[in-house]
């Protein structure tokens, strides 16, 4: 498996890649992961009727400033909004566009946006096609199987989107009605890899470099993408990358490095957003970076810990209770 691959005139750097996550990939997070050699992350899903009217923060949420590559998500229902959405994240500084047509949230399907789209493909590819020609960059798009086991059209979106100019299509392998229960169907992923000549990433229940290679071999895609995996694990990407090259087994930081990582990243969140706010977005951060420490504690040990460091309201009593937590693990 070669290193990189191409979509458009973009060269990636790895084929595991970090998806786009909702109230998770934010900006600091996004520098945590690029720091640790992830390739590829792509912003949260940024609405593009309010990141067209310039809303600060909806604006500030796609800035890549401190990033090698910016990727930046769209999500809308609107051919209008979704060409205003793609200009301006290109004038951003995107260097790629990614559209969301797989979220499977209420409040976005039943605003007509994410995976419900895949219940009229007609609208779907006016979508694709709108973003397409407002943007000179490289645009994706990300789906799921189908809305449901009744309508897995995943392969002719995909055949569509490629008619219409996208370089690259991710599929989750799970339908919408699904959300995330039952397992990923990677195999279900090679109808789409048949269905067009664009790199395919397979995304969905990808955790380690183990299950990485049983999705490469049982979609035949081109790269993997990582979303859940990652939470409270910034260095996923690179380290399952790091495998899938050598033919080893995966290697994760130890707890000294992790204590690292998890003190830069949430002083980069304070100084994003400013201590309160910082402080308080970080702390969902803080229990993934918790639950996932190598050490010896017990399930009760580490919901205390969590339950404590989530109530603490000032940044150094943050940093003192993790350094004690850290000392005692």
């Amino acid at each position: 498996m070669s290193h990189a691959f191409r979509i458009g005139d973009v060269e990636i750097g790895g084929r595991v890649l970090t998806a786009p996550m909702s109230g998770v990939s934010d900006l600091p997070f996004r520098r945590a992961a690029s720091k640790l050699g992830a390739p590829y992350v792509v912003t949260e899903m940024v609405a593009c009727e309010t990141l067209a009217r310039g809303r600060p923060d909806v604006v500030r949420r796609a800035v890549g400033e401190g990033l090698p590559l910016m990727v930046v998500q769209l999500a809308g229902r609107e051919a209008h909004w979704l060409a205003k959405g793609a200009a301006m994240a290109e004038a951003s500084g995107a260097q790629i566009i990614d559209l969301n047509m797989g979220c499977p949230a209420k409040e976005v399907t039943g605003g007509l946006s994410g995976s419900a789209l895949m219940r009229d493909l007609d609208h779907a590819e006016r979508l694709i096609d709108a973003a397409v020609q407002a943007t000179t960059r490289p645009v994706t798009l990300k789906m799921r199987l189908g809305w449901d086991d009744a309508c897995r059209n995943a392969p002719e979106l995909a055949a569509r989107a490629e008619r219409c100019g996208v370089k690259a299509i991710t599929v989750h392998g799970r339908t919408r009605q699904q959300f995330f229960k039952g397992p990923s169907d990677w195999r279900a992923i090679a109808d789409v890899k048949a269905a067009t000549r664009l790199p395919v990433i397979v995304n969905g229940d990808i955790l380690d470099d183990v299950s990485a290679r049983e999705a490469l071999r049982q979609s035949g895609a081109d790269a993997v993408m990582i979303g859940r995996g990652a939470y409270g694990k910034p260095w996923i990407a690179a380290s399952v990358a790091r495998a899938l090259q050598t033919g080893e087994a995966m290697r994760e930081p130890g707890l000294a490095e992790r204590l690292a990582v998890v003190l830069d990243h949430f002083r980069d969140s304070l100084r994003f957003y400013g201590d309160a706010l910082g402080l308080k977005t970080f702390r969902k951060h803080l229990g993934w970076y918790v639950e996932n420490a190598p050490w010896p504690l017990s399930a009760e040990v580490r919901r205390a810990a969590k339950s404590h460091l989530c109530q603490l309201r000032q940044p150094r009593e943050v940093e003192a209770a993790l350094l004690a937590l850290w000392e005692t693990a």
